[in-house]
């Protein structure tokens, strides 16, 4: 077994850390398959998602952005990981067996050289290598070092993967579906005794401050987003950090959390009260509701994400016409905060057995006011299951 794989015991309902090797072996044979299909024969990958979905190298040092990191996955054996040389303990202690390093920070040549000597090595002179080009992904390397990597590799074509990386990440595991469930118990038995910790006259930093550390203390590794905000009858904004405002009596708190269990997520929010629900803002909740429970029943395998946005769209506009701002009523989920498919009406990515998703209806109020409502779902072949737990029914009040 993998160094990074350690098993919970028997009668412990946490999940165990990493993963055996069979699950990366089993991941790289849907890609070279996927490789195959699409005439490829390689993979160069840059980005933290990937090279820790194909090695289990989890780590916050990617963080710092001195330093490329880079994945080579042929189309025949083992991928081969070329790291700064501070990584090469890291990589060793993975299932790879191949690990090359340069030693870094070397800015004139931060591992160009060393990716271009076993880019010819493993895949010759004249290779079609693919690297993911499209929407939701980015190149973690230099742009002017990505150029001076193609000059010295003339007869090397590089083409667009992103269809191939889409197709099996979007598509998640029994042990990885079980890493997102552990993260979402936790932040539902939080938000369930979020009301016990607050008080109206909390500022907002506050309040979040109190949210991150509950999440901690039962089990939570990481909240690397939490967002929301609180105003009269509804809140305005629901991304910019907690200001110092206290909540007052009248005021709806919403937060949004993206924490993380073993380098998955959840992603889910909830709606408070403090001192009674105005009757606008009862009303909006409880279509909110009604909405995401219409795209659970929707969420089928074969159905499309546009039929998703159709039903909650639906529900909404019977009792609020309009849209809102923000653009999509959820997206896929993972070993990042969102992944692909968005669920609008033009995305017509058909669900599939094994896809986690968020259901994230939304809607404008007067004012410039709005909600929003988050559930955590996994599709599964007899239709859709709740990570999360549902929000209560009414919305739950805090004294004020």
């Amino acid at each position: 077994m993998s160094e990074n794989y350690d098993p919970a015991p028997a009668d412990d309902h946490v999940p165990a850390r990493g993963f055996p090797p069979a699950e990366f072996e089993a991941r790289l044979s849907r890609a070279q398959t996927a490789m195959a299909a699409a005439g490829l024969d390689g993979l160069l990958l840059t980005t933290e998602a990937e090279f820790r979905y194909f090695t289990g190298f989890l780590s916050r040092f990617w963080l710092s952005p001195t330093r490329p990191w880079f994945l080579l996955v042929p189309a025949s054996g083992n991928p081969v990981a070329v790291v700064p040389s501070i990584g090469r303990a890291c990589l060793q202690a993975t299932w790879l067996d191949d690990v090359r390093c340069w030693e870094s920070p070397q800015p004139q040549d931060e591992g160009v050289s060393a990716l271009a000597d076993a880019l010819r090595e493993l895949f010759g002179p004249n290779a079609r290598i693919g690297m993911p080009e499209g929407p939701e992904t980015h190149l973690r390397m230099p742009l002017g070092d990505y150029r001076r990597l193609q000059a010295q590799l003339p007869g090397i074509a590089f083409a667009d993967a992103t269809g191939v990386i889409k197709s099996l990440r979007m598509i998640k595991s029994p042990a990885e579906v079980e890493k997102i469930a552990r993260a979402c118990t936790i932040v539902s038995d939080v938000f369930e005794a979020l009301p016990e910790m607050l008080v109206a006259g909390m500022s907002e930093i506050e309040i979040f401050r109190r949210f991150k550390i509950a999440c901690l203390e039962r089990g939570i590794d990481d909240v690397d987003y939490l967002v929301g905000g609180a105003g009269p009858g509804g809140y305005t904004d629901i991304i910019s950090p907690p200001s110092p405002r206290p909540v007052r009596a009248g005021d709806i708190l919403m937060l949004d959390t993206g924490a993380v269990f073993d380098g998955y997520f959840c992603d889910f929010d909830r709606n408070f009260a403090f001192g009674h629900v105005p009757e606008h803002a009862g009303k909006a909740y409880r279509v909110l509701l009604d909405a995401a429970e219409a795209g659970l029943q929707a969420a089928r395998p074969d159905a499309t994400c546009a039929e998703l946005h159709r039903a909650m769209q639906g529900v909404i506009d019977a009792e609020f016409a309009g849209g809102s701002g923000v653009g999509r009523m959820g997206h896929g989920l993972g070993m990042q905060l969102t992944e692909w498919p968005s669920i609008t009406p033009d995305d017509h990515t058909v669900l599939q057995p094994g896809m986690v998703l968020t259901l994230e209806p939304s809607l404008d109020l007067a004012a410039g006011r709005m909600m929003v409502h988050e559930e955590n779902l996994v599709v599964t072949a007899d239709g859709a299951k709740l990570l999360t737990r549902p929000a209560p029914q009414s919305m739950p009040v805090i004294p004020a």
